[in-house]
């Protein structure tokens, strides 16, 4: 009878903790996934490039938001793309998440090894598929301590217009989005009350101020932009692209010409984190913000004869329909003030600027390369219709890529209605 009784006042005690558990929580979590020995890098198709140093560690970086109903996990890869043959890889092993609420995304740097499987005329590929496999399991410890940790949180989300100097259009100097997202999330209670848990820094850059062919293995930019930011108490830092397709490249215009350097990552890294937590800094606090994570799976057709090389060659194991289509899968996540619309590929500056338009908040972060990694994502209008756009056509999966995603995409943004107002 006793034995009953306490199970009983254990029952009754965990009921009446529950509402607790509908506050909003965060945790965050990373992993170092830097090889040792180094692995040769990649910068795209093509055989990878043999590197002797590195400048900076490679990370999986991984936030969960979560309240009663929903959980989350945003997940930030130092790799040129992450493909959602390895993403669903790394879901399997992450519990606690539904795998169509984790959010994979690649910061897109030049200086990490092959994570695709490029194959050559031959067939043969440069990807070492033990470290991607490795990469895998990072991810999924990272989710899951960063899961293990959550705790009561408040959030601030903003955007602002971040200095010149950082990005610009290598194709076109005027035409990218100059707005830097920033979404922070800082302990509700405890002795680490207001101390900030995490901070997502959402902007559209190419990190690529080394580049494949300088012998570096290194996360570019990103790597000084994490150490600026956790130096200034901003907690764990985060990175994720957005629509930096087709040239949104990092500024380093110099007139002296001289070659980059890890110096010039830190400059422009450095800059990025201190625009970041400039924005953010005067954002009202969210003591209860709501959170909601839609999804739906899109298909791509395939026309581009490369990637159709690329994705048939490649040993991790792509899917195409029998319709000759590549899917994938869309996220929108409402958390606060704030909605997360996610795109598979690099898109063009015209359709980020386009999609945030029609999102129905002034605070739109778009994940570019976020879920997959299916090159340029590029309109009906601009693809193959003129020179300078030659090569990015040839690695855009199709005719209407841009078409299909941005009706998809909408198409979900309704779905998931308005976020909140605050």
């Amino acid at each position: 009878m006793r034995f009953i009784q306490t199970a009983v006042l254990i029952l009754l005690i965990a009921a009446i903790a529950l509402p607790g558990q509908a506050e909003f929580q965060a945790g965050a979590a990373f992993r170092v996934i830097t090889p040792d020995p180094l692995l040769p890098v990649s910068g795209g198709v093509g055989t990878p490039s043999p590197v002797s140093e590195k400048k900076g560690d490679l990370f999986v970086r991984a936030l969960v938001l979560a309240d009663a109903d929903t959980r989350v996990a945003i997940v930030s890869v130092d790799s040129l793309g992450w493909p959602a043959v390895l993403g669903d890889r790394a879901r399997a092993r992450i519990k606690g998440i539904a795998p169509e609420n984790i959010l994979i995304g690649a910061t897109h740097t030049h200086s990490a090894p092959d994570a695709y499987g490029f194959p050559d005329e031959a067939g043969n590929h440069g990807a070492d598929l033990d470290y991607l496999d490795w990469c895998c399991t990072m991810i999924a410890e990272a989710v899951n301590e960063a899961l293990h940790t959550l705790q009561p949180a408040t959030l601030k989300s903003a955007v602002g217009r971040a200095k010149e100097g950082i990005a610009y259009n290598y194709y076109a100097p005027e035409l990218y989005d100059r707005r830097c997202n920033v979404l922070q999330a800082s302990a509700k209670t405890g002795p680490n009350k207001g101390k900030a848990i995490a901070t997502l820094v959402n902007y559209a850059i190419h990190p690529e101020v080394l580049g494949p062919n300088r012998g570096i293995l290194s996360p570019d930019l990103c790597g000084p932009l994490y150490d600026r930011l956790e130096a200034q108490g901003a907690g764990m830092a985060l990175f994720m692209n957005s629509a930096q397709g087709g040239m949104v490249t990092a500024d380093t215009r110099r007139e002296d010409g001289e070659e980059n350097t890890w110096a010039e990552c830190i400059r422009i890294g450095e800059t990025l984190a201190d625009e970041a937590l400039r924005i953010i800094a005067d954002a009202p606090v969210q003591a209860t913000p709501s959170l909601a994570c839609f999804s739906r799976e899109i298909g791509l057709p395939l026309e581009s004869d490369l990637l159709r090389l690329v994705l048939e060659h490649s040993p991790l194991g792509y899917r195409i329909s029998e319709t000759g289509k590549v899917y994938t899968r869309l996220n929108v996540v409402n958390v606060g003030s704030a909605q997360l619309l996610t795109i598979p590929g690099e898109a063009l500056p015209n359709i980020g600027f386009y999609l945030k338009r029609k999102m129905p908040t002034d605070q739109a972060f778009l994940f570019g390369l976020t879920n997959d990694a299916f090159g340029y994502i590029l309109t009906k209008e601009d693809w193959d219709s003129f020179d300078r756009y030659r090569y990015i056509t040839r690695t855009c999966l199709g005719e209407m890529t841009g078409e299909v995603y941005v009706k998809e995409a909408l198409e979900l943004v309704k779905q998931a209605a308005a976020p909140d107002r605050h």
